[in-house]
This record gives structure tokens, C-alpha cells and sequence, in this order.
């Protein structure tokens, strides 16, 4: 990696030794490269961004920041994850790490959401925006009550309580690998929070920090967006609570 940034000192305990952080991007050339060097590169192994599409330097500028760079024409969230999951195969790290590429989260701050996994003290660990302090307009209220009505869904389905869908998020691979993640689309993140209850992992939110995003968001940022990410995920929640059998 390019990036020389420090995590300040955290150094991974137990057998849990390497993380790779997956950042799945479309058109996000004027933040992707403040991403991939905001992440520590004595805590981060690797950094793998996934272009799902883009039409502008994304790849370019992630590259030049020092990351593995894959293409996905399939367009989808989900598809754009499962390149690089099926780019791990090769050489599997312990603890991955999914972030978005448009610098709304700080990327620094992989060493607390990645933490109690590489710790052993979690198997799972969702950055929840909503616990964190958020800089003003950066989470909209569209995502604000889509986030609060789709956690009272799983926390109904499911018995656990969470805060967020948010997309920084760290699991052990293993336990990755066995989900069997099945949702390309916008229900991706809730599809991975539904089935890590149901397999029995150990579930965790810590508070991370959030600001307003580079450019304009695909999903929230527009009216066609938000309908269609809500409704694919309100069919997401109703498939998964109407079934009530294990994943």
C-alpha cells in the first residue's frame, strides 16, 4: 500500500493477524484515493476496490493510492462484494472489511470497527453511524428513518437489536464464506445482519464517526434511488420474517 498512515499503535492479538479491507465504488474519483490512504497500513494487509461500472478515474486514482483494483460490470452493491470475496480465495485473510468508497466514513477508524474481530472478542462488527457522531446533514433523514424501520424489522425477525445497516463492517472470513450471501443488490447489508444472528455469531455495533459524503449519493442522494433501495429491502425483510426458518 501507498497509504503510511499509523493506527497509532493497535496491534492485532490472539491468531487473528491479517485484515483486508473490500470497497466496492462507482464514479468515485475525487474521494477513493482520500479512502484507501486514510486506512492504516500497520493494521490493513490489503486494500481491494472493486469498480462497478465506473465510467470516470476511479480506478486510476485507487490504484495510484496504492490499492488492488478489480472490475465487476454486474452492476449491484452485492456483486461488486462478491469480486472481491472471490479475490480473497487466493489468499485469505482472517478479518474483512467492507467500506464505501465515497469518504463519509473515516477510514481511520477501521482499527475500532475491526478490533473486537482481530481481538477475538467479536465474530461481527457493524460501525453504527447512528451511535456515532455524525457531522450535520451527513446522514439524511431518508436514511435516518429507512435504517430505524429496517432494525425494528430484524430486531423482530431476529431478536437482536441494531441501530444501523451501516456499510462499515468487519467479519471473520470464515464466517463470510459461510453465509452464502445471496442479495446483489441494495439488501446486501441486511442479508449479512439477518444471517449472522441466525448462524449464532457473536454480533457487535461500535460507534463510528460520519460526515457528508464526496459527490452525491447513488441510493439516497435521488428520489428514484431511495424508492428502489427501499422496496428491494422491504422485500428482503418480508421474505426473511414470512420464512422464520434457519439460513
Amino acid at each position: 500500500m501507498a497509504s503510511k498512515t499509523s493506527s497509532g499503535g493497535h496491534h492485532p492479538a490472539g491468531n487473528l493477524r491479517r485484515v483486508k479491507v473490500i470497497i466496492p465504488a462507482l464514479n468515485e474519483e475525487d474521494s477513493i484515493g482520500k479512502v484507501v490512504r486514510a486506512l492504516p497500513d500497520d493494521f490493513v494487509s490489503e486494500v481491494i476496490v472493486v469498480s462497478n461500472g465506473s465510467a470516470d478515474a476511479t480506478e486510476l486514482n485507487a490504484a495510484e493510492a496504492g490499492a488492488t483494483v478489480l472490475c465487476e460490470p454486474k452492476k449491484g452493491y452485492g456483486w461488486a462484494c462478491m469480486k472481491g470475496i472471490e479475490y480473497l480465495e487466493a489468499d485469505p485473510p482472517d478479518v474483512v472489511v467492507f467500506l464505501d468508497g465515497d469518504y463519509s466514513d473515516h477510514p481511520e477508524e477501521v482499527v475500532q470497527v475491526a478490533g473486537p474481530v482481530v481481538d477475538g472478542e467479536a465474530d461481527f462488527v457493524i460501525g453504527s453511524r447512528v451511535g456515532g457522531v455524525s457531522e450535520p446533514g451527513a446522514l439524511l433523514p431518508q436514511a435516518r428513518v429507512g435504517n430505524w424501520f429496517a432494525c425494528t424489522v430484524i430486531r423482530l425477525v431476529s431478536g437482536v437489536r441494531f441501530t444501523d445497516l451501516g456499510p462499515f463492517r468487519a467479519i471473520r472470513y470464515e464466517h463470510l464464506l459461510a453465509m452464502d450471501m445471496q442479495e446483489m443488490t441494495f439488501g446486501w447489508t441486511v442479508e449479512m445482519q439477518i444471517k449472522a444472528v441466525r448462524t449464532g455469531l457473536r454480533c457487535r455495533e461500535v460507534p463510528v464517526s460520519y460526515r457528508k459524503r464526496v459527490g452525491e449519493s447513488k441510493v439516497t442522494g435521488t428520489f428514484s434511488g431511495t424508492v428502489r433501495a427501499s422496496a428491494r429491502i422491504l422485500w428482503l425483510l418480508g421474505k426473511y420474517a414470512l420464512a422464520r426458518r434457519p439460513l
